[in-house]
């Protein structure tokens, strides 16, 4: 606020005071003006907690999901009751890389977020030249290191996990159906290593474009001479209900169908009478549950399921901030813990390269409901 002072201008004169009229007594002393405090750039400072921004899509297309993430980080500080971290949250959607420029201004010393693969990117050199670690929800793994991790879940290790079962269960020989693109491309590799360490045989993966006439033109291109047991169709739920009749009509009912981590995140795969059977390995839903339910008395409404990662980055935030000294640098090596952690989403820890490995459960689609029929470990090495 700018105060402006006026001078007035005093002009001598000779009074005339009446016979016996009191003295007249000078003006009393004013009290020196202070000047205001100084406005400081940014927001207030905060010397008793941790600065920890959050990078997420406030607005644009993706904002209901930035949002449903904000919600978790805010309900993790309200259910660990922790007063050591403050969490800022930038909207992406304005721009990533402004959006980290301004949280690492305004003192964050830990980045949540960003949720996609393009705007890790975009904040790692930003944020590794500062000193300040990111924890990505993004599932590439292709963006990991350089002083970013990625807590996303990846296909890979829902692959992995879904083969090595079916090959308890008695599966060798594999088929798969990819979607054209980056996503299709990691499945079909994350198949193939699966199924080269469980000693099995990929006889056929074939591509196709996200319409019905593609999808079945890819099923036809199978060799009638390759037999296989088990079909992964590496798609969201719904995409995968569309293939699933022309599975069974080319190799009948016995063919076992697999999923992937993505099955998890819509919340109707189990409105799809074809997929009843199928199998897909993701993370436990057990305290996911429990947490939709406080999520929704609070927010009024259902959480995202991706919403669990902001959970539990808080709480690993929350864990690290014990012993991290309120301004300086994130301790880093704290996140390679052997042992991991463990959040609404069961176990994880972080492997050299960056990239969140987890312990998964496979789920059964039966009868409209998931059911786990191989629970995931409560820690690593059990």
């Amino acid at each position: 606020m700018a105060a402006m002072v006026g001078a007035l201008a005093l002009s001598a004169c000779s009074t005339l005071i009446p016979r016996g009229a009191p003295p007249v007594q000078p003006p009393p002393e004013q009290p020196p003006v202070s000047e205001p405090a100084p406005v400081e750039p940014g927001i207030p400072q905060d010397t008793e907690r941790h600065r920890v921004a959050l990078l997420v899509p406030m607005s644009g297309s993706n904002a209901g999901v930035g949002q449903s993430l904000a919600n978790a980080t805010q309900l993790a500080l309200l259910d660990t009751k922790s007063e050591k971290v403050r969490i800022t949250t930038y909207d992406t959607a304005q721009g990533a890389a402004a959006a980290a420029r301004k949280a690492i201004a305004d003192g964050n010393r830990l980045i949540l977020g960003p949720l996609l693969a393009e705007n890790v990117r975009q904040v790692t050199p930003i944020a590794r030249a500062a000193n300040v670690p990111v924890l990505s929800y993004s599932n590439n793994i292709a963006v990991a290191g350089e002083g970013a991790f990625i807590l996303g879940y990846t296909p890979n290790q829902s692959i992995d996990r879904v083969v090595a079962y079916a090959k308890s269960r008695g599966m060798t020989q594999f088929a798969a159906l990819v979607p054209r693109g980056l996503y299709g491309e990691r499945a079909s590799d994350a198949l193939l290593k699966a199924v080269r360490k469980a000693d099995g045989q990929v006889v056929s993966i074939q591509p196709y474009d996200r319409s019905r006439a593609s999808m079945k033109a890819a099923v036809d291109e199978i060799p009638d001479s390759s037999p296989y047991q088990a079909i992964l169709i590496a798609d969201s739920a719904g995409n995968a209900a569309l293939a699933v009749p022309m599975v069974r009509a080319d190799r009948g009912a016995d063919v076992k169908i697999l999923g992937t981590e993505l099955w998890n995140t819509d919340s109707a795969v189990g409105d799809n009478a074809a997929l009843n059977g199928a199998w897909f390995a993701s993370v436990p839903d057990g305290l996911y549950r429990q947490y939709a339910t406080k999520y929704r008395q609070r927010f009024g409404k259902a959480p995202y399921r991706l919403s669990t990662l902001g959970y539990d980055s808080v709480l690993l935030a929350v864990r690290v901030a014990r012993d991290w000294p309120v301004g300086e640098p994130f301790p880093t090596t704290e996140l390679m813990d052997e042992g991991g952690f463990v959040g609404l989403d069961g176990a994880f820890r972080f492997n050299r390269n960056g990239v969140a490995q987890r312990a998964l459960e496979v789920q059964e689609i039966r009868d409209g409901n998931m059911v786990t029929i191989s629970p995931a470990p409560e820690r690593f090495g059990e």
